[in-house]
């Protein structure tokens, strides 16, 4: 259990940040941006939850994804194999990917093939998913990266690539299972005149 009774402790004011290890790096080390990215992807859904309550199905994978964000910023802030403060280690786990695909199969199972790309709108639900599926790339980004310099496992970043689908699909799910999704029209501006803003 996490207890926290102080919120500022001022070790920070030096640019560094303690890892789950005790280590101290600089706030800008590639590790600390990679779950700091993660715990940003946590907010973007957080919003898009703000809208998801009328679909208790929706909401609750949201809910579990959440929460999985927290192990999974505990699984990259300590590199090491040590345990942490309950004892056993927290790390994402094979099941929990395996999840997040079985609920991208039951959403997608619902919606009709796209016929283009889908630009992000929609419903605020759709809306907000979207944003929290383009945050969600730059964290497997940032933690692909890490991947090349030191270990992260294979399970994270199977979990952040499958996340971003899940957020894609869910986004289209609220979108009236797609019919009010916002398609990309190759090419449709370029005839524009110069006129439109005048």
């Amino acid at each position: 259990m996490v207890v926290l009774n102080r919120i500022y402790t001022r070790t920070g004011d030096d640019g560094t940040t303690a890892l789950g290890t005790g280590e101290r790096r600089p706030k800008y080390d590639l590790r600390v941006a990679a779950y700091g990215t993660v715990d940003e992807v946590n907010a973007a859904i957080g919003l898009a939850r703000l809208h998801t309550g009328s679909d208790e199905r929706v909401d609750a994978m949201l809910a579990r994804v959440q929460n999985d964000l927290f192990d999974l910023g505990a699984d990259l802030c300590s590199p090491d194999k040590g345990k942490g403060p309950g004892g056993e280690r927290l790390a994402i786990l094979d099941s929990q990917v395996a999840r997040l695909e079985q609920e991208i199969d039951a959403l997608n199972g619902s919606l009709a093939p796209l016929r283009s790309f889908v630009l992000p709108g929609g419903s605020p639900a759709a809306a907000f998913l979207h944003l929290a599926r383009t945050v969600c790339r730059r964290a497997e980004r940032l933690m692909t990266e890490l991947s090349e310099r030191e270990e992260v496992s294979k399970a994270a970043r199977a979990y952040v690539n499958r996340l971003s689908d899940l957020l894609f699909v869910a986004s289209r799910f609220c979108n009236d299972k797609g019919a009010r999704d916002v398609l990309w029209v190759p090419g449709q501006t370029r005839a524009a005149g110069t006129d439109q803003g005048r």
